[in-house]
């Protein structure tokens, strides 16, 4: 099955990037067209086009690189190229001279694909902090409120570097909150450009007076030993909670879960035996799953993020179709759900529809 999905997914691929390289070389081919220009240009057209596995295989950055921008590039081709083919057809039929319509209609093509790429890197990389207020029913508690600041799916890598990471601290410290917390996916596959750029270095000066702690999700891998990876985070001060939990000075419950696909994670009841359910009970699931056993379990907050809110559009109605919250707070029975649209990207470096933010959230408990 997965086999038949995999030959079907790569044609459909081969289709596309078809297409849109045909689309191309016949608004940019010159007027005599050489055979030794369709050659160079199919050549670029299949190393760019298989850059962002290749990249990943033979560990070449910069193959890396062009990979995501060429997914950004081909996201807004599969967009653009087809409403400007449509547009050519329908001016044919007027008294346009055909080859000023193609013309105009390519560079208006590039034009747009120009400001998206440049709308889309400023949703990336420049984050907005998003504010949620909540009560919370949870009178026997010895705290009266709570000052969560809250971000998921940095994805640090090649592209989401130094300078991402900076700007996280510096959002996050200038919050003041009482505690951090980052549901999963803190890199890109890879911890390797992690380790190399110090970003270690970099996130150890996020500050919170009761700590700062962390779950891993589908995307925080490594090649070693999974003791390894969370002795990375742990030397930057990030607390690991791997199906684990933890008593925050006596005061709040923080539980900790193996991302869902994790065939070995544990059983969330399991996990929460002897915890005190008379004080506050705050989950880290990476992937907003299993809402409802969360609820059943005594869980009063539980902190996700994976969806991206879809990224790019029309991604969103994908994952709201996908997930019972995707983005946003949601309010069922005793439990509160925040799921963040994520501080990072995965593949293309752009969000169109959605930005990168951090989540502020203040809680006061009744």
């Amino acid at each position: 099955m997965f086999v038949i999905i995999g030959v079907i997914s790569l044609l459909l691929y081969g289709g596309l990037v078809y297409y849109i390289g045909w689309r191309g070389y016949r608004w940019l081919r010159p007027k005599t067209s050489s055979r030794r220009f369709k050659i160079l240009y199919t050549v670029v057209l299949i190393i760019v086009a298989t850059s962002f596995i290749t990249g990943r295989f033979v560990n070449i950055k910069l193959l890396g690189i062009i990979g995501a921008y060429w997914m950004a590039v081909l996201y807004l081709s599969i967009l653009l190229v087809p409403l400007a083919h449509l547009t050519v057809i329908l001016l044919r039929k007027s008294r346009f001279r055909r080859e000023r319509t193609s013309f105009w209609a390519g560079a208006i093509t590039l034009g747009l694909m120009v400001v998206l790429l440049g709308y889309g890197s400023y949703n990336a990389y420049m984050p907005v902090v998003r504010t949620y207020t909540i009560q919370m029913d949870k009178g026997s508690s010895s705290i009266d409120s709570l000052h969560i600041a809250m971000a998921a799916d940095m994805h640090f890598g090649l592209l989401s570097g130094k300078d991402h990471a900076k700007r996280l601290v510096q959002e996050m410290n200038k919050l003041e909150p009482d505690i951090i917390l980052l549901p999963g996916d803190l890199f890109d596959d890879d911890i390797q450009p992690f380790v190399d750029q110090k970003l270690d270095s970099i996130l150890s000066e996020l500050k919170a007076p009761l700590g700062v702690y962390a779950t891993l999700g589908n995307h925080d891998k490594h090649r070693g030993t999974m003791q390894e990876l969370i002795d990375t985070f742990e030397r930057s001060g990030i607390n690991i909670l791997y199906d684990e939990t933890t008593t925050v000075n006596d005061l709040f419950t923080l539980v900790g879960r193996k991302d869902f696909s994790d065939p070995e994670r544990m059983n969330l009841d399991a996990i929460m035996t002897g915890v005190d359910l008379d004080k506050p009970v705050i989950l880290l699931e990476h992937q907003p799953e299993e809402l409802d056993l969360a609820e059943q379990a005594g869980v009063d907050l539980m902190l996700s993020g994976h969806t991206h809110h879809g990224q790019v559009f029309p991604g969103s109605l994908i994952t709201n179709a996908l997930f019972e919250n995707d983005w946003g707070y949601l309010h069922k029975g005793n439990l509160h759900s925040i799921v963040t649209s994520g501080y990072g990207f995965w593949g293309p470096p752009i969000r169109i529809g959605t930005r990168s933010e951090i989540v502020e959230l203040h809680i006061e408990f009744e």
